[in-house]
């Protein structure tokens, strides 16, 4: 463990604050974002700002009970390290890099401090390259970028965590370098179901997880997306692999950094938030990226607080991402899921040099498609759908079943919906969408294509129904006639 260390540089603690502490040095003063050990190194506080020439003020990292004016601080000689190498595979860590998950000791591990610059711009690699994640309405509409870093946004409860797993489940399997799960301030049996999860997948030996959970103080949340980063960084710049990096939830990192704005006593900024948000997020968003040694590809779930795309947090997030998956809580309650909204979700990959003429044709064909339903619903619901033109009615019955085809069933949702997930190939998603908008399942039930995968399902799910609706009509008819009699 990296609290061992031996140092000569001791301090008192002055004051307690809940997790803000000030200490005195007379010895000489710690730099910003030293570590600092309390208590036989049960209390970690990190040191934040130098009030005098003589005191710091730091946050502590953990629960400060037992603190008391007078007690003895030790200078760990450092800032706050976090564990790299092969061994960490299949493991689940904390903050500190202790393990969580019942397992052995660490063996042959390295310790490197969380505080790492970004990579310069003469060593990123500029190449465009897609990551396909086998879900339809992300891989037709809003594709994700290989190094790049996507967002999920959506208020509480749309689906942004089974989201999350659903594609950690879609690309551990058939992604051949090493994927890291971060979770910052949530709850803490999603991770236990998570590392459940993949242990059954048998995708652990390739996995790290990082947990700073929603019971921990703000100060333990706001760095544990550093320690995650920086073991990324090592599999990235030394192992030369390709990373995967989940964060579920960036938004807790926002505020766990608000919260520490508040304890220090700094003026709040727009809303409420740190007046330094958009650097703390930056200095962490940059961090990710695509080198000539490999790269990080980052999937971030973002809470968007009551659905407001406008607050600062959500806005200051969009602007590092190149993929925008927008959660709408109106398709979840109609039954779509994923509830991604297709047309406020985006992607800086959506261009014809990168997916092709076929596909970036196909996407603006479907995104003009349900954008016309979109405009027409008002009318639908005043006068009906008998008001409408030909034409008119046409694009509604497209878009209606466009959006059905974008529905899918998920492996990691199976033991509640009872369905069995699927994983649908980019090539079979593009000629679905194709042979809807030419209208070829014109004739057949819009719930034909609800929760499939290829469109040949809808084929046999219609010819299903047609089957079972015949002796109701030879019924229905049978007695009209007798009626006429």
């Amino acid at each position: 463990m990296n609290a061992n260390v031996i140092t000569l540089n001791q301090g008192t603690v002055v004051s307690v604050r809940g997790s803000v502490v000030d200490i005195r040095f007379t010895q000489q003063l710690p730099p910003i974002f030293s570590l600092l050990h309390a208590d036989d190194a049960r209390i970690r506080i990190e040191v934040r700002t130098h009030l005098n020439a003589h005191t710091i003020r730091g946050i502590s990292l953990t629960p400060t009970q037992g603190l008391a004016r007078g007690m003895t601080v030790d200078d760990s000689g450092g800032p706050l390290l976090a564990p790299v190498g092969k061994s960490i595979l299949s493991r689940m860590f904390d903050v500190f890099g202790n393990t969580i998950d019942s397992g052995p000791e660490l063996e042959d591990v390295k310790w490197q401090s969380v505080h790492n610059a970004p990579p310069k711009l003469v060593n990123r690699s500029t190449q465009a390259e897609i990551f396909l994640t086998g879900i339809k309405v992300i891989d037709v509409l809003a594709p994700l970028e290989r190094g790049g870093k996507a967002g999920l946004f959506g208020g509480a409860g749309v689906g942004k965590t089974v989201l999350l797993a659903e594609m950690i489940h879609n690309m551990v399997g058939h992604h051949d370098g090493v994927s890291i799960f971060c979770g910052i301030g949530e709850r803490s049996r999603e991770g236990e179901e998570l590392h459940r999860e993949m242990s059954d997948a048998g995708v652990l030996p390739n996995m790290v997880m990082v947990f700073g959970q929603m019971n921990e103080p703000p100060g333990s949340r706001f760095r544990v997306g550093h320690v995650a980063l920086t073991m990324a960084e090592y599999f990235r710049d030394q192992e030369h692999r390709d990373v995967l990096l989940l964060v579920d939830n960036i938004f807790r990192f926002i505020q766990a950094g608000a919260e520490i704005s508040g304890l220090m006593g700094q003026m709040p900024s727009r809303l409420g938030y740190q007046p330094t948000l958009a650097t703390e997020l930056a200095s962490m968003e940059e961090r990710i990226a695509n080198t000539e040694a490999g790269a990080i590809t980052s999937i971030q779930a973002v809470y968007v607080p009551a659905d407001d795309f406008t607050d600062p947090a959500a806005v200051h997030t969009f602007s590092h991402l190149s993929a925008s998956i927008v959660l709408s809580r109106k398709r979840a309650s109609e039954g779509l899921y994923p509830a991604i909204d297709p047309l406020l979700s985006n992607s800086k990959m959506a261009t014809p040099g990168i997916l092709g003429e076929r596909h970036y044709n196909l996407a603006q064909d479907i995104r003009r498609t349900l954008a016309q339903y979109a405009e027409l619903k008002d009318i639908i619901a005043m006068l009906g759908l008998e008001q409408l033109s030909t034409e008119d009615r046409k694009v509604v019955a497209r878009a209606r079943r466009l959006e059905r085809f974008f529905t899918q069933p998920f492996f990691t949702t199976e033991q509640f919906t009872g369905m069995s997930g699927k994983l649908v190939a980019l090539e079979d998603a593009l000629t679905g969408c194709e042979r809807i908008l030419r209208d070829e399942f014109s004739d057949a039930p819009e719930q034909a294509l609800y929760m499939i995968g290829t469109i040949d399902e809808a084929k046999l799910n219609a010819e299903e129904s047609k089957s079972t609706e015949v002796p109701e009509a030879k019924t229905e008819k049978g007695t009209a006639a007798h009626d006429e009699s």
